[in-house]
């Protein structure tokens, strides 16, 4: 299923990580990586766990290498875990650009995090 609107895919995002990181799915061994460099999803994650007394030991956020290093540097500075992807070998620029194409905002985001690094 796809979600053409940002705002639907971003409520699905919430959704979606609210469902595992609850008592219920973690109970069954569940462990989630919230991969996201959007503030809002971050925010979001941070919130829930907050308010349903989850620890910080109990998920990770996952970011891509060189995107948003700050934020990055921030989360596990406030005691998360951070998981930091970095896609090498001959494919990752086959796979770069996959991302680039899937949406082109991607194209203003990665240039943006370039000018901050």
């Amino acid at each position: 299923m796809a979600f053409p609107v940002k705002a639907d895919v971003d409520a699905n995002y919430v959704k979606l990580m609210q469902i595992y990181l609850d008592e219920k799915s973690r109970a069954k061994g569940a462990y989630i990586g919230v991969a996201t460099h959007d503030d809002n999803m971050i925010n979001a994650t941070k919130a829930f766990a907050t308010a349903h007394n989850i620890g910080k030991d109990q998920f990770e956020f996952q970011m891509l290498y060189g995107i948003r290093p700050q934020m990055q540097e921030q989360l596990a500075a406030e005691g998360h875990k951070m998981r930091v992807y970095v896609p090498y070998g001959t494919e990752w620029y086959p796979y770069f650009m996959r991302r680039l194409a899937e949406r082109p905002a991607n194209v203003w985001f990665m240039a943006k995090n370039l000018l901050r690094a």
